[in-house]
């Protein structure tokens, strides 16, 4: 496969992960509406899934980047490339599922979480893409 393709797939797979994320974040009224659950109960199970999703997904994508990035320092494009992704999947969700009922919007604190997540996400992949490709670590 083009090296080109893989790391756009590879972007693509790092957006959906922070996507998936933050969707679940910010909404919390409307997984609980819709299931008719607390709302403590559903923020439990996000939480359990942030902590389950976040260790699946690191070895997920520390496996991708071993596998197709083949200790190519290209590899390192993902970092940047991610984010239009992830701008085009909040506009695609939020075209589709948009919010009917005021009470469900998520709190300005939610925004902030948000922000924090996007602005400390690359230096996740940096850490997953570091660890995959082998960079910095000299071999004998």
């Amino acid at each position: 496969m083009n090296i080109f393709l893989k790391i756009n797939l590879f972007s693509i797979l790092n957006a959906f992960v922070l996507f998936l994320a933050v969707e679940l974040g910010l909404n919390v009224y409307e997984i609980s509406d819709l299931f008719s659950l607390n709302q403590d109960v559903v923020m439990k199970l996000v939480t359990v899934l942030y902590i389950i999703g976040f260790i699946i997904f690191s070895f997920l994508l520390f496996k991708v980047v071993k596998k197709w990035m083949d200790k190519r320092k290209s590899s390192f494009w993902s970092i940047i490339l991610w984010l239009p992704y992830f701008i085009l999947f909040n506009f695609i969700f939020a075209n589709l599922f948009p919010v009917n009922y005021p009470g469900h919007e998520p709190g300005a604190g939610a925004g902030f979480a948000m922000m924090f997540a996007v602005f400390i996400y690359p230096f996740y992949l940096l850490i997953i893409n570091v660890l995959g490709t082998g960079a910095g670590i000299k071999e004998d």
